[in-house]
Parts: C-alpha cells; sequence; structure tokens
C-alpha cells in the first residue's frame, strides 16, 4: 500500500486525529494566553516581579517534553489532562514575555493623558494600552502554537490525543507495514496543521489591527480636549487664535 492509499483507507481516522490535535493546540495556548497575559499585566510594572515570572516560565520551558509528560503521569495519569497541562506550560514563556514588552513600550503620555480625561487604571488598561500592545501579544502567541504543535505529537506518549499516535505507531513498528506511512502521515499532518493555525492567527492579526490608534495633541488649552477626541475616535480639535478668536 502506497502513501496514497495509506491516506484515502485510513481518511476518516485520520480527520479525528487532525481536529484532536488541533483542539488540543487550541486549547492549551488559549488558556495559556489567558494566564500569561494576566501575568504579564500584573508584573510588566516591576522589573523584579517580571523578572522573576520569565525566569519560571524560561525553566520551564528546558524541561525535556517527555521528563516533564512522565512527571505528570502521576497527579493526573494518562489521556488529554496531562497534554494539556503540559502544552499550557510549554505555552507560557512567548506570551507572558511579549505581553510585558508590548505593554512597556506604552507611550506613557498616552495613559497620563488617559487618566487625565478620567479614565481609571482598568480602563486605561483595556481601552488604551492592550489594544496598542496587542499586536507584539499576538506574535508571542503565534510562536507558541507553532511551538506546542510539535510537542503535542509527542503527547501521544502519555497518551494524548491527535497525530502524534500516527507518528509514534510508526516509529514503534518499523520496517512493518505501513510503518512509514503512518509516521509520514503523522509528520506531515503536524506540518500542515501548523501552517493552518498560524495563517489563521495572522487574519486574526489583520482584522484585529486598530485602524486608528490613540492620538493626543499636547497644545496649551485644547489638550483635555483633544486626548477626550482621540480616544472617542473623534477628529483632534483645532486650536483657535487667541486674538482673531477663529474669525477673519
Amino acid at each position: 500500500m502506497n502513501f496514497f492509499e495509506y491516506l484515502h483507507s485510513r481518511r476518516h481516522l485520520l480527520l479525528a486525529q487532525t481536529l484532536e490535535h488541533a483542539n488540543i493546540v487550541v486549547m492549551s495556548v488559549a488558556l495559556a494566553t489567558v494566564i500569561g497575559v494576566l501575568i504579564g499585566i500584573a508584573t510588566y510594572r516591576s522589573p523584579r516581579a517580571r523578572g522573576m515570572a520569565m525566569a519560571t516560565a524560561a525553566a520551564i520551558l528546558t524541561i525535556p517534553s517527555f521528563a516533564l509528560l512522565g512527571l505528570l503521569i502521576t497527579p493526573f495519569g494518562l489521556g488529554y489532562v496531562p497534554a494539556m497541562v503540559a502544552l499550557t506550560l510549554y505555552a507560557l514563556l512567548p506570551i507572558i514575555r511579549n505581553t510585558v514588552v508590548g505593554l512597556s513600550e506604552v507611550d506613557p503620555a498616552l495613559t497620563e493623558a488617559a487618566r487625565g480625561i478620567g479614565m481609571g487604571r482598568l480602563r486605561s488598561l483595556t481601552t488604551v494600552e492592550i489594544p496598542l500592545a496587542w499586536p507584539v501579544i499576538l506574535a508571542g502567541i503565534r510562536v507558541s502554537t507553532q511551538m506546542t504543535m510539535g510537542i503535542a505529537a509527542i503527547a501521544a506518549y502519555v497518551g494524548g490525543p491527535g497525530l502524534g499516535n500516527q507518528i509514534f505507531s510508526g516509529l514503534a513498528n518499523l520496517g512493518g507495514v505501513n510503518s512509514l506511512n503512518m509516521a509520514l502521515v503523522g509528520t506531515l499532518g503536524v506540518i500542515a496543521l501548523a501552517v493552518v493555525l498560524d495563517l489563521i492567527l495572522g487574519l486574526l492579526g489583520v482584522l484585529t489591527r486598530a485602524g486608528h490608534r490613540p492620538r493626543f495633541a499636547w497644545r496649551g488649552r485644547d489638550r483635555r480636549l483633544t486626548a477626550a477626541g482621540a480616544l472617542a475616535g473623534a477628529p483632534p480639535a483645532t486650536a483657535t487664535s487667541p486674538t482673531t478668536g477663529g474669525q477673519r
């Protein structure tokens, strides 16, 4: 049986495993995004706190995937849960780091102006800072997605779902019937899935890109009105001449 015959004969199983693989990666990255962004928001103003957060996430990333998955068998057993926990932990570092970098690069003048027009800390964060930092955060999410896509295949070691089962089955029976087809289908499937998810995230970045970022003009008495108009999406106010009163 050649590669294409194997692909056709196992198409239903392969489709199910592809969907399982995509599901566990998307769920893990989504959970890591929530956790990572919250950690980034909580620590980006404190050099010591953000250093500890990124050092911890980096230390987790250095643990070999086989070792971490093996350690998670004791508390969580085999199957979906240990695989998802491991993938979530591995996905944290790029998201935390990019959240910290994105929020740190927001111009302080913008946040000061937002507070000057009456915005609280939370509203300033959600309305001004996070939207401006979003492209950088999304770049971290894309990196985490590509990274966890390959690690998810190794999760078959603990009974995890996905295309890793094809790879492990093929390698375990190397030299047997369809062993090469199994390993090849699983590997190519992971690559194709990684490309598709990256394209989707790229499209998401285009769709969520701010068309008009907040802009503030610092011109004397018009400072407050211009900042408010910029945050509300209105065109900036034009200063009138103090000598003519705006009339000729």
